[in-house]
């Protein structure tokens, strides 16, 4: 089998400046640079990484500086969208040389077809609402992007959920309108995955004849609450991220990984066989 493209996902950063803590309690940007140090580490190393919006928590310039400043440890090429948090265009200004964030006049839409699947980044940010949207004009761009390329797998990646998750606080603040977005999906059999942030939690769900998963946070996870009108909490798990993994036979592959320091690994077998 050929070597797999491995794309590394992370998302909801939520970096802030000068060494706040997010909510008073998260130091995001050492959570971010645990995250790029587990990412570099990977063996074989990822081709490149995705950052699925919320890059920083209040989208002020000085926060961009301070998420600029911690990924250029990546090694890796990265692509980002905006989520609810960020601002589009404090975002592009810190981003400059992120070319791919001008391609659309308004929205940080973008697509490359620079790797053997070709990566697809919709900007759903609606400012100063914690939900997201696609305009009409948003998914005519998606549409005619797809129909270009009918036989390229394709993964396409917005911030906002676009499917129940049960958490009903978030499910108050999701991509609105997800029904019109899976249609254009579902007419377009080449997308792999739809990928996601926001909820801070690893999710999958059937969704437009593919699957839409989501992410874990890099720092803090949205609790796992499922009754009606649970509070808006969150809990400091271990953060993760999401590791896809494409070849031609076998499609995409997606596993996830903990960013956290833990025993291992430690052999199955030894010179006698299965280890008892």
């Amino acid at each position: 089998m050929d070597k797999p493209f491995l794309i590394a996902q992370i998302t909801d950063p939520h970096i802030k400046a000068g060494g706040k803590l997010s909510y008073r309690q998260v130091d995001t940007a050492r959570a971010l640079t645990q995250a790029i140090d587990t990412l570099n580490a990977l063996t074989p190393r990822p081709d490149l990484v995705l950052i699925s919006g919320d890059l920083v928590d209040f989208g002020h310039p000085e926060e961009y500086a301070t998420f600029t400043r911690l990924t250029e440890a990546l090694t890796r090429p990265f692509y980002v969208i905006p989520g609810n948090h960020d601002h589009r265009a404090n975002l592009r200004e810190a981003l400059e040389s992120h070319r791919y964030l001008f391609q659309h006049p308004e929205y940080l839409h973008w697509v490359i077809d620079d790797y053997p699947i070709r990566l697809i980044g919709l900007d759903t940010l609606v400012t100063g609402k914690p939900h997201g949207e696609l305009d009409a004009a948003s998914l005519a761009w998606l549409e005619a992007t797809l129909a270009k390329r009918p036989d390229t797998p394709t993964l396409v990646m917005l911030h906002h959920h676009p499917f129940v998750s049960g958490i009903d606080h978030m499910d108050r603040q999701p991509l609105l309108d997800a029904g019109a977005f899976e249609t254009v999906i579902a007419r377009h059999p080449q997308v792999e995955r739809v990928l996601c942030g926001h909820l801070h939690r690893s999710l999958q769900a059937r969704f437009g004849g593919t699957l839409a998963l989501s992410c874990p946070g890099v720092s803090h996870q949205v609790s796992l609450d499922l009754s009606m009108d649970g509070p808006a909490h969150f809990q400091l798990e271990p953060p993760g991220y999401l590791l896809h993994a494409y070849t031609p036979q076998s499609g995409l592959i997606t596993h996830q990984g903990f960013i956290e320091r833990y025993p291992g690994p430690y052999p199955f077998f030894d010179a006698n066989g299965l280890i008892d």
